[in-house]
């Protein structure tokens, strides 16, 4: 069975990011939109996406960490610069596992497909 999940890790101090909004959306996809925050180990309880929910498309998956960062008084003297990170990506194989780990810092991240 095929599902979509995620994980963030907070550079800034090494350690899971608890409690950051992600919001996923199927582009063309008729509206499907879902939401979902992390946990304290980083990931969300469930997979964002699984079994027939799981279909081919484009999505768009974004990670609001301006909130993230705010909540946590880093940077708190200065505008946040990255407020939403904005990943779009393709899911091909229905029944494949995707795997989208964040790596986050105040200034800057990185994203890749992952196991």
């Amino acid at each position: 069975m095929g599902k979509l999940t995620t994980h963030i890790l907070d550079l800034t101090c090494g350690k899971p990011a608890a409690n950051v909004k992600i919001e996923l959306k199927r582009l063309g996809g008729g509206g499907f939109r879902k939401e979902a925050y992390t946990n304290a180990d980083g990931r969300v309880d469930a997979p964002l996406l699984a079994g027939e929910e799981l279909v081919s498309g484009d999505y768009v998956m974004e990670f609001h960490a301006g909130d993230y960062f705010a909540s946590k008084n880093v940077n708190a003297a200065a505008q946040p610069f990255l407020t939403i990170v904005t990943v779009r990506f393709h899911i091909a194989e229905s029944d494949a596992h995707y795997h989208i780990p964040l790596l986050l810092s105040p200034f800057g991240y990185q994203v890749y497909r992952g196991s």
